[in-house]
């Protein structure tokens, strides 16, 4: 697997990681990272007490995180390729 599709997985699963891997974007990449896992704990905090927030807030996070994969990987690609 080449490092653009690598940095694409990274940063579905943890949006900023993609970026260190691509070696772009790194001076915010840290704060998105803290973010996601701020964003992350909030979500499963509210899973038992507002099920209806949490499947909004699940598909938003799976919004957003398909977002990042998609931007992380077209950079890595155009690094790669020029």
């Amino acid at each position: 697997m080449n490092k653009a599709r690598w940095a694409a997985l990274a940063n579905f699963f943890f949006p900023g990681a993609g970026y260190l891997i691509a070696g772009t974007k790194r001076d915010i990449a840290f704060l998105w990272l803290a973010g996601v896992i701020a964003l992350t704990i909030v979500e499963f905090g509210i899973r038992e007490s507002e099920p209806t927030l949490y499947w909004v807030m699940f598909a938003a996070v799976f919004v957003m995180n398909f977002a990042f994969a998609v931007d992380v990987y077209r950079l890595a690609a155009t690094d790669q390729a020029g």
